[in-house]
């Protein structure tokens, strides 16, 4: 992303670029979402005008500007994609104010840290999810309903108004110390998310105040955050903000949405094409998706089937769009995990363990940093409280991504594999050190060893080796146990989906997990059917 965002995008933040839409096209919708998407919260759907959500906007941000809010305050949201969570993210954007976004399913021990590492003043809750906050030591955040008068700030605040390098949200991804990290994004950052979305050409073009942009991926990802909803208010267009994908009625939610864009996760297009052929699959407006991930095994018979072109595309909630890729403007059928070209402000190598280049078609450790003077303009400002993380990454004054990645001649770029010892779940990333430490809390377990191994329908799933403490007459109710008690600490997707009872772990020569090893024997015995699938009791768990 070059310097001059500002003459592009010439917006502090994202309220800014919201009230400049509000200001042009007061009766053109903002949000929508119809009847048939199911919204339990909202059966009969909603369409709200940006005129009439900007003077609620407009109220709430009065009143925690009179509660004192303003630069250096947090305030977390459990709102999931609700028009409410816009209604006080925009509020607290235009003061300056940063907010946590919460995922619904997340433990109370999850929540815990989350809330202790961001120090939130507050944490805003749908009245019915306040029971997510059961459990959770909430620290110094004071719970409140959307409801609820809005209690004094108790950080201290240097302005009212908002930074375009100041902190916008504080989003939570997956690390290497068993522990996500809080990444601090900028407005900067977000406005510059928009910019490459907005930017990409090709089948991506994207015309002003006529796109309808729906989303079932959640606020607490920069992809939605950034994409879908800084990019419509950018833009001036409307966003369906679903809950999350419901299949059965996915295809009616896009036609009678009017959707012109669809965001999906890799995974959505396999369960899509599981379905039966409908005549309202066809009943759609819908251009293109923007779907990263998807198997190439599917994307050739979805495009087909549905009429839609897929657009991948690869980018970190650290890089966002300052350094990112798509293909939007490659000629259909590219090749198998192919992730497109780098965007125009993004400089990147591509080295093997020694820090050395590596020769086109070689797979290397994608580094990426920004042109010009400022190599991390754009990027995340940091990991909030872990100034050595961050410059770890920024090793040599190169972003370190931990994705594996080859180049052809031509610079069109191709994903290989993850260097970090990370599993990705339909399109989460979950820490592998974060499973294993919930498990290792559970005294029955003497060593574990989580690591991803290939699921159709999800990309991946989490597997475990456990070497039990004491002789076990029935592993499948051991691992069984063993999973229900993890689930009571971590969120459902980052369970495991299977379980290997064995007598040792593989061990390097340091006396470190052979990671490597590891993921090449989960792989077999799922193969071989040697591991104990409990794919099913962790879909029950997540509606426990």
């Amino acid at each position: 992303m070059s310097r001059d965002i500002l003459d592009r995008l010439p917006y502090r933040s994202p309220s800014d670029a919201f009230a400049a839409s509000a200001a042009r096209r007061p009766d053109a919708p903002f949000l929508l979402a119809p009847a048939s998407a199911g919204l339990p919260y909202a059966p009969d759907g909603f369409t709200i005008a940006y005129g009439p959500f900007k003077t609620e906007v407009d109220r709430l941000c009065a009143e925690y500007a009179a509660a004192g809010y303003g630069r250096g305050a947090r305030v977390a949201l459990l709102l999931e994609n609700r028009p409410v969570f816009f209604q006080h993210w925009l509020a607290l954007n235009a003061l300056g104010v940063s907010i946590v976004p919460i995922n619904p399913d997340v433990r109370p021990d999850e929540l815990s840290f989350q809330l202790e590492l961001s120090q939130a003043d507050l944490l805003v809750a749908a009245t019915d999810r306040m029971q997510v906050t059961k459990g959770a030591a909430l620290g110094r955040a004071r719970l409140i309903d959307t409801d609820s008068r809005i209690p004094s700030c108790e950080s201290e605040v240097a302005a009212q108004d908002p930074d375009f390098n100041g902190e916008c949200a504080l989003l939570f991804t997956s690390g290497s110390t068993g522990k996500p990290k809080g990444c601090m994004l900028s407005n900067r950052y977000f406005l510059g998310v928009a910019d490459w979305y907005l930017a990409q050409g090709g089948v991506a073009e994207l015309q002003p105040g006529s796109e309808i942009n729906l989303t079932p991926l959640p606020m607490f990802h920069m992809n939605a955050l950034g994409c879908s909803a800084v990019g419509m208010m950018v833009l001036g267009g409307a966003v369906v903000p679903l809950d999350r994908f419901h299949a059965n009625r996915w295809w009616q939610c896009v036609a009678d949405s009017g959707a012109t864009v669809v965001h999906c996760l890799g995974v959505i297009p396999a369960i899509l094409l599981q379905l039966p052929v409908t005549e309202v699959e066809r009943q759609h407006r819908v251009r293109f998706a923007f779907a990263p991930g998807v198997d190439v095994r599917h994307r050739a018979t979805f495009e087909e089937r549905y009429r839609i072109p897929i657009v991948e595309a690869w980018a970190m909630t650290e890089t966002g769009g300052a350094a990112a890729t798509t293909t939007a403007r490659e000629p259909a059928g590219f090749g198998a995990r192919c992730v497109g070209r780098p965007s125009e402000g993004m400089e990147y190598r591509l080295v093997d363990d020694q820090g050395a280049d590596v020769a086109p078609g070689k797979p290397g450790e994608l580094l990426v940093r920004a042109k010009g003077d400022d190599a991390r303009a754009g990027f995340f400002s940091g990991y909030l409280k872990d100034e050595e993380a961050t410059e770890t990454a920024w090793q040599g004054g190169w972003f370190h991504t931990g994705d594996l990645v080859f180049a052809d001649e031509d610079r069109l770029m191709y994903f290989f594999d993850r260097k970090k010892t990370i599993v990705r779940r339909s399109g989460e990333n979950i820490g592998v050190l974060e499973v294993e430490s919930a498990l290792y809390m559970d005294t029955r377990i003497g060593g574990c060893a989580v690591t991803p191994v290939p699921d159709d329908i999800r990309g991946e799933e989490v597997f475990v080796f456990i070497v039990p403490n004491a002789e076990v007459d029935d592993i499948t109710a051991l691992a069984t146990s063993i999973v229900k008690t993890c689930a009571e600490r971590l969120a459902y997707h980052k369970v495991p989906g299977y379980v290997a009872i064995v007598d040792e772990l593989p061990l390097s020569s340091t006396r470190k997990l052979a990671r490597g090893e590891i993921k090449t024997l989960a792989a077999a015995a799922v193969s071989a059917n040697r591991a104990i699938d409990l794919r099913a009791l962790k879909a029950k768990l997540r509606h426990t």
